[in-house]
């Protein structure tokens, strides 16, 4: 694994280095562009629909960068952003769930004052260069970024848009964990992954069995991945069931539920967590672009420059100023945090460029997007990169930090942390 750590800074420091100082030379123009940039009373609106990493990081840096005469104007339904990455260990470990809500109002620090909107709305349609919110309001806009990412079960997003009610659905998931004895967890992607290692470590008198319907663990990513993580698991004392599809039954709270398995056969659990399935959330095109939206992933077909593609019909819409991005959009990127803000950095940088009449970047990624941090367990993590040609990166590492290190995130999206753990 050594050798992994040295094969991985040889071959990444030189974009680490790249990263540092892009990211230096950001800080400085955003500094500089609080002095330059001036609110007129008849601004125009860039629109940013979804407030998760993607959007999020999208309206930050825009409102780092828009030239004067122009706003950013965030659309999001949750009173809080949802730092999802922790809601796994959060299931299971009691007194932190309110440390994964972190206020948006953070991502206006060290904008100028009046280029930062933040609208607490859920979007309905896009028609005539305007939003249509559920409230009724119709909010126009020159430039639109929809970055409305997936839907999932919980755990790994939640169904409340308040805080309080979505750290009710984490608590109700830990205390039907702390009174069953057979858990067992459906899905064996990283979500399913971590919250199976997590019950099995913090409550290592349950039995716990994750079920998964491939021969391979979390098979977006390497064998040698899927290697490492079954035997951490089975050191844990996880049961394995791979290549097992069972049918996931309608239960409401989940509990003293049977699952039947394609053979025939029953096995009774005291909570079935499933841990699968996402779902593009691309139906604010429907009525506006349907052909923007693939027919067989429902993900938002995009160009090259992220701006939306709308099939080949001639006498199609021009779309030049709308844009998707992250988990909602058809791209050639990993579906990771990571590679969001690359996208966001893109689309960025593709609005003010057109503002300006300038050319515009073409999205790339890089296998870096694509790098994975997992936990297994209450103190042991892995992090995983695989290359294009299959050359991967395996690291493993202790962690002493039961909250996940959710302190950084709170500081990512410029909001002061607030520890209100137990």
């Amino acid at each position: 694994m050594a050798s992994d750590t040295l094969r991985f800074v040889r071959k990444y420091w030189p974009l680490f280095l790249e990263f540092t100082i892009t990211l230096v030379a950001q800080r400085i123009k955003a500094f500089t562009h609080r002095f330059t940039y001036h609110l007129l009373p008849t601004c125009k609106n860039v629109v940013v629909l979804g407030g998760s990493f993607s959007g999020a990081f999208l309206a930050r840096r825009l409102g780092e960068s828009l030239p004067s005469g122009y706003k950013v104007i965030l659309i999001e339904k949750n009173s809080h952003f949802n730092f999802c990455f922790n809601f796994p260990r959060y299931s299971v470990v009691q007194g932190h769930e309110q440390n994964a809500f972190i206020p948006y109002d953070g991502l206006a620090s060290g904008t100028p004052a009046g280029i930062f909107e933040i609208i607490r709305d859920t979007a309905t349609g896009i028609r005539d260069e305007e939003v249509e919110l559920a409230s009724g309001k119709r909010i126009p806009f020159a430039y639109l970024a929809v970055a409305t990412g997936a839907l999932q079960p919980p755990p790994a997003r939640l169904l409340s848009s308040e805080k309080n009610e979505a750290c009710a659905e984490l608590k109700a998931l830990q205390d039907r964990i702390i009174g069953g004895k057979k858990i067992g967890i459906i899905g064996g992607g990283a979500v399913g992954v971590q919250l199976a290692g997590d019950i099995k470590s913090f409550y290592p008198d349950k039995h716990v069995v994750l079920i998964h319907s491939r021969d391979q663990l979390l098979p977006s990513f390497g064998v040698r991945l899927h290697k490492y993580v079954v035997d951490k698991l089975q050191d844990l004392g996880v049961e394995l069931m791979l290549g097992e599809r069972p049918a996931i039954p309608s239960t409401g709270d989940g509990t003293g539920t049977d699952l039947v398995f394609p053979d025939g056969r029953k096995e009774t659990f005291d909570v079935i967590v499933p841990c699968i399935g996402q779902i593009p959330n691309s139906s604010i095109l429907d009525g506006f672009s349907p052909s923007s939206i693939s027919p067989q992933t429902r993900r938002i077909l995009v160009e090259s420059t992220l701006q939306l593609r709308n099939g080949e019909d001639p006498k199609s819409r021009e779309l030049h100023n709308v844009f998707a991005l992250g988990d909602v959009a058809e791209t050639d990127g990993y579906r990771m945090a990571r590679s969001g803000a690359m996208q966001a950095e893109v689309v960025r940088g593709n609005i003010i460029a057109l503002i300006n009449d300038k050319e515009l970047e073409k999205y790339s990624p890089i296998a870096a997007e694509g790098g994975l941090k997992l936990s297994l367990g209450k103190d042991e993590y892995v992090m995983y990169v695989q290359d294009p040609d299959g050359t991967d990166f395996l690291i493993p590492g202790k962690s002493s930090k039961v909250d996940l290190e959710v302190e950084k995130g709170w500081k990512m999206f410029g909001a002061k942390f607030k520890k209100t753990s137990v």
